[in-house]
């Protein structure tokens, strides 16, 4: 058969072999005439079919195939039938091979049922061979008709799985991304990294993102601080309790059997559990029984039981608060009970990823408190304190704003009500946002003016609460501090100047109406120019009204022979230095003598306009709304000695605790002074922390009264002239003995710093106060003066005349002296300073005896004499019971309960203190512990800790402060006998650890107890104390003081480490120190006290930069502004510690209203001259 029919005859024609030669690649044995009958058959089969079931097609214009083309498709597809028989005849023989597997591998059934099923599957096969053939040939037939005739792809619908589309389109992905999508890729996996039939050691191929090989990554052993093990310490465990039942064994056993809670007995053996190893859950499980409704309900693990307890409490709760809707403190212990149940979220998780969720949801324990407040609120509508916790719970996630108009809400339904108003002031004078000096001082005037008209009854709606004259003048003290912090010390100046007139000089004509026609009638006065309290020739308001009435002063011309300080101290004296230290030392200077108020001399023919600062000015409107009526007499003697200390006298005034912390901004409070070299009479100057007016001195400068300028100290001396005279008895004795130790202040300053020449001169002038003050017939008997002066003798190393000053004053005290609380505090202190001569290594013996002489003296009924040699055995028995009768006496008084009655108080503090040294030099150290215990034990339970310490003696002691002082001699006495002799430390630590756990706030016991533990090796056992303390009390001085041991012991490590700059020894950790001490400040600033303590802030601004880490220390200075943004001195700090942020920082001044008395513009002048 030929190849081509058309051929056949040219390749069977007889005529020629040469012609049959060359068409014999015609011919084709292989081909049938049948195939191809057969297969134009099944074409116009196919052509029938498709033309009747898509009676729609359109036809385009056919052009007719040639017959070429029509046999190689005829012929392709044959050989694609052939390829798709023999995939499916090694298919078949495949599963004929598993199925005979299968049948050899069952263990039952004939070999006929064999043979059957091993038949089905074969005729079914060759049944679907059959069906495919079918379709294959009608696939054929299909493609045969389209061939001839054009259709559309989607018409023909048994050729859409055997057909092929050509998408002419471009694809954009193709040239946009780097390669084809990953879903048109084949996968597979490529082994190794070589290639076939190269030479691996010439050539290589670099496969493109090829992994790189895995690195074996060793496993290191978790500490407990990763957050996994974190994780498992706070799961919480399962309780381990002993058996109520168990007996303990008689024999000793190896091992401590320990049980769980729940006592679980072994089962019964049964036929379902034959080893009695199944516990009975397991057992009912095998028997297909549940447990009982009783012990399903019943909780199994520890976490259920847990949460059973929690939702007990809860109803428990909601019961109580249901019965008693009107009790306040349940409502308070249901807010504080709300930490307690989330710590364990069980009680309120839906799924069970939620526990750990909510359990770190502040902000759900905060919408669950203030539900419970609005609650409790409603039914409580005049409650206080549940506003006040609403407030500071809104506080987390309301605005600034929002927290404004409600506490202005609450202060206009409480105008009376004195603790609102304080924490008011403090939550306006935090929000750096809204935060501006002008702002917060009329919010001073408007709420101790409304104070005032409650006090005076004008506001009829609210009655004056109990403590509304104290409180008013703590917030008056308050006010004053703050406008000194923010730099208006001109402002601070005159408030306490006018009410020093408004209180002592008031006319008898006004006192009778209330405070706001008073103050109305004292503004003619402010604004007269008469000179006012401090100012040479100040008469008061009394006398100025009183000559207007008659028809005016008279005026005097001015001295001829005095001359007038003028300013000719010079600003800038070193222009080659940086500019922001130029401006730090103008600034202080300026600071330093320009906190008088500017007032125009008359005599001079000075205006107001003269004034080159008119910020000096301090108009009426800016005092008249703080000035308050202060009726008691207690009260009006504090103004005096908080202005006197205001300005930097050692009056012995401490600010009420409300406002301290707010005022605390200098660290005098770690300085020992002279408390190592005089254990026992050294001069406790103590100023709490707060610096005087004028001064902005950089952290650590030393804070021992230098004095002022020589207007300044003019301006104090006016003073004490001033209101000397309006005060009588104890309070005047307690005046002169503040100038006096105001002055001896000046000659230790001088001792500290050996300046001899300037020792002289203010010895000088000490003394000469001390013989003026001695010559006034009011103090010729004054034994608090006789011993001060004959102290600075002392100090001043007039050792003789000093003894001669003390003999002469305590004959002049007669017998009877012990029942006279000054004569002994003047005998105690003689008998100190002879004894501290001890300490001298060439003198032993003889100050001893000498002390003994006095203090026998003083328990006798006999005149004093001058020590004339040893005393008597007699004479010191006699001594000794003389001073067990008066020790019984004063025990057996007990607290006072007359208020005036202060002898009662004060005369045990001095009696004691004289037996305890009596006994010590008599008996020894034991014999004097012994007494301190006698009346610690009697005093301890009537002592309410926190009390005001021996220091505040501007106000009456009381039986707190009688404890406090003997506590303080009984450890001055166990440190000097550390230092004469040998003597364990333990004794010592134990009495201050007892004694500051009763007063917190004591800063002498605090220096004490930081001192001797500074010379421990282990500091665990102060860790843990300062730790206890400090969770425990109120006030700051535990957290500042154990900052403090701190750095001292970092100081130490230091020395060691490094010397002369250089690291020589690294075995000391020093990091873990350093971490401690940023824990202590960050735990600090989060109480209550601290966070809003300007020293606080200072000393971590301060440990920040010395660690070197500078952007740290920026986020807490921003912090510290957050919420002390009146401080002056934080932003002093901040231009010293950052020099390249002055004009930020001094823009930030003057936007907040602080005080800058140098501007930068004027600073450029200043430079140009």
């Amino acid at each position: 058969m030929a190849l081509f029919p058309a051929f056949a005859g040219v390749s069977e024609a007889p005529d020629s072999v040469s012609s049959r030669r060359e068409l014999d690649w015609l011919s084709n044995p292989s081909f049938c005439v049948e195939t191809v009958t057969t297969l134009s058959q099944q074409t116009e089969e196919a052509a029938a079919l498709v033309s009747e079931g898509s009676p729609l097609t359109r036809s385009p214009p056919q052009s007719e195939p040639s017959d070429e083309s029509d046999t190689n498709r005829k012929l392709r597809s044959a050989s694609r039938k052939k390829k798709k028989e023999k995939k499916k005849k090694r298919k078949h023989q495949h599963h004929k091979k598993t199925k005979r597997k299968r049948g050899q591998s069952g263990s039952s059934g004939s070999e006929p049922d064999t043979d059957s099923e091993k038949d089905k599957p074969s005729r079914g096969f060759r049944d679907g061979n059959r069906e495919s053939e079918k379709l294959n040939q009608e696939n054929n037939a299909a493609a045969a008709a389209a061939g001839r005739r054009c259709v559309w792809l989607e018409d023909i619908q048994a050729l859409s799985g055997e057909t092929f589309r050509t998408d002419k389109k471009p694809d954009p992905a193709n040239w946009e991304y780097k390669s084809l999508y990953r879903g048109d890729i084949a996968r597979y996996k490529r082994k190794g990294d070589s290639c076939l039939g190269i030479n691996p050691k010439k050539q290589c191929i670099s496969w493109e993102g090829a992994s790189a090989p895995k690195k074996h990554s060793h496993k290191h052993v978790e500490r407990y601080f990763t957050k996994k093990n974190v994780g498992l310490m706070t799961a919480d465990g399962v309780a381990v309790v002993r058996s109520k039942t168990e007996t303990l064994p008689s024999e000793p056993v190896s091992f401590i059997p320990v049980k769980d809670s729940d006592e679980v007995f072994p089962p019964v053996t049964t036929w379902l559990n034959p080893l009695g190893i199944y516990d009975q859950s397991t057992t009912q499980w095998l028997q297909g029984q549940g447990p009982s409704e009783q012990e399903s309900k019943q909780p199994d693990s520890q976490p259920e039981r847990e949460d059973v307890l929690l939702k007990a409490k809860v109803e428990e709760f909601n019961r109580r608060v249901r019965e008693n809707p009107r009790d306040v403190q349940l409502w308070m212990a249901f807010v504080a009970f709300q930490d307690e149940v989330m710590r364990s979220p069980g009680l309120y998780a839906i799924e069970d990823g939620e526990q750990e969720k909510r359990k770190r949801s502040l902000k759900l324990i905060l919408e669950k408190k203030l539900a419970i407040l609005e609650r409790a609120i409603e039914s409580n509508q005049s409650s206080v304190d549940l506003k006040l916790a609403k407030l500071k719970l809104c506080t987390e996630f309301w605005e600034p704003s929002t927290l404004l108009r409600e506490w202005q809400k609450l202060m206009f339904l409480h105008p009376n009500n004195t603790a609102l108003w304080q924490k008011y002031l403090l939550f306006c004078q935090s929000q750096f946002s809204t935060f501006s000096i002008s702002k917060i001082h009329s919010l001073y005037g408007k709420c101790l003016s409304t104070l005032s008209a409650v006090k005076d009854g004008s506001i009829l709606s609210h009655p004056e609460l109990p403590g509304t004259e104290e409180a008013m003048f703590a917030l008056f003290l308050q006010q004053c501090h703050f406008l000194r912090q923010a730099g208006h010390s001109e402002k601070a100046v005159s408030l306490f100047q006018a009410m020093v007139d408004f209180t002592f000089f008031k006319p008898d004509s006004v006192k009778t109406l209330p405070t706001k026609g008073q103050v109305e009638f004292f503004e003619p006065f402010w604004d007269s120019g008469e000179p006012r309290a401090g100012e040479k020739g100040a008469r008061g308001w009394r006398a100025w009204m009183h000559q207007q009435e008659r028809g005016g002063w008279v005026v005097v011309g001015p001295d001829d022979d005095e001359d007038e300080p003028e300013d000719d101290d010079q600003e800038i004296r070193d222009k080659t230095l940086p500019r922001w230290q130029i401006w730090l030392a103008a600034e202080r200077s300026r600071d330093q003598r320009h906190w008088r108020p500017w007032r125009p001399d008359k005599t001079k023919k000075q205006t107001e306009e003269d004034c080159e600062d008119p910020e000096r000015q301090v108009l009426f409107d800016d005092i008249g709304q703080s000035l308050i009526r202060l009726c008691s007499q207690d009260l009006q003697f504090q103004l005096v000695a908080a202005f006197l200390q205001f300005l930097g006298v050692p009056s012995g005034f401490s600010p009420p605790a409300s406002c301290l912390y707010l005022a605390m901004d200098e660290n005098s409070i770690f300085d020992n002074g002279l408390y190592d070299e005089y254990p026992l009479t050294f001069l406790n100057l103590s100023f709490s922390g707060i610096s005087c007016v004028g001064r902005t001195d950089q952290l650590g400068c030393r804070r021992w009264t230098r004095g002022h300028s020589r207007e300044g100290e003019e301006f104090i001396r006016n003073i004490f002239h001033l209101v000397m005279p309006l005060f009588s008895g104890r309070e005047r004795s307690q005046l002169c003995s503040s100038w006096l130790q105001y002055e001896m202040a000046k000659v230790i300053w001088c001792l500290l710093t050996k300046n001899k020449k300037r020792l002289k001169s203010r010895g000088k002038n000490c003394k000469k106060l001390a013989k003026n003050l001695l010559k006034e017939p009011e103090n010729r008997n004054n034994f608090c003066l006789w011993k001060q002066y004959a102290h600075l003798e002392w100090l001043l190393g007039n050792t003789e005349d000093a003894r001669k000053v003390f003999d002469t004053a305590l004959s002049m005290a007669g017998s009877g002296a012990l029942r006279d609380p000054e004569v002994c505090e003047l005998s105690l202190l003689y008998a100190e300073l002879e004894l501290e001569l001890e300490l001298a290594p060439d003198l032993r013996g003889a100050p001893a005896a000498r002390a003994v002489h006095i203090l026998t003296s003083l328990a006798e009924n006999s005149p004093y004499g001058p020590y004339a040699g040893q005393v008597l055995a007699t004479h010191i028995l006699k001594a000794r019971k003389a001073y067990e009768h008066a020790l019984q006496d004063c025990l057996g008084e007990g607290p006072a309960s007359d208020p005036a009655a202060t002898d009662s108080l004060t005369r045990p503090v001095s009696v004691v203190k004289c037996f305890m040294l009596f006994q010590y030099l008599t008996v020894g150290i034991d014999a004097a512990v012994r007494i301190y215990e006698q009346v610690f034990a009697k005093l301890k339970g009537t002592v309410s800790p926190g009390g005001p310490g021996p220091e505040d003696s501007a106000s009456p002691p009381s039986v707190s402060g009688v404890l406090e002082a003997v506590t303080l001699m009984h450890t001055s006495l166990l440190r000097f006998h550390m230092r004469v002799s040998v003597h364990p430390l333990a004794p010592l630590r134990r009495a201050l650890s007892e004694a500051l756990q009763l007063y917190p706030g004591n800063q002498v016991l605090w220096r004490s107890y930081v001192q001797i533990q500074s010379k421990s090796h282990s500091a665990s056992k102060a860790r843990r104390f300062f730790n206890a303390v400090a969770r425990s009390a109120k006030p700051l001085e535990p957290w500042l003081f154990a900052i403090e041991a701190e750095k001292m012991r970092k100081r130490l490590v230091e020395t060691v480490q490094r010397v002369d700059g250089r690291e020589v020894y690294a075995t000391i950790p020093e990091t873990g120190l350093t971490h401690r001490i940023r824990a202590l400040f960050e735990n600090a600033v989060r109480t209550d006290h601290g966070s809003q303590c300007p020293l606080l802030w200072r000393m971590y601004l301060n440990f920040l930069v010395s660690l070197g880490n500078k952007e740290r220390s920026k986020g807490v200075f921003y912090k510290a502004l957050q919420n002390c943004p009146w401080a002056k001195v934080l932003y002093m700090d901040a231009v010293e510690y950052f020099p390249d942020e002055l004009q930020e920082i001094l823009d930030l001044m003057t936007e907040k209203e602080l005080r800058v008395r140098l501007p930068m513009e004027e600073l450029e002048l200043l430079l140009e001259d």
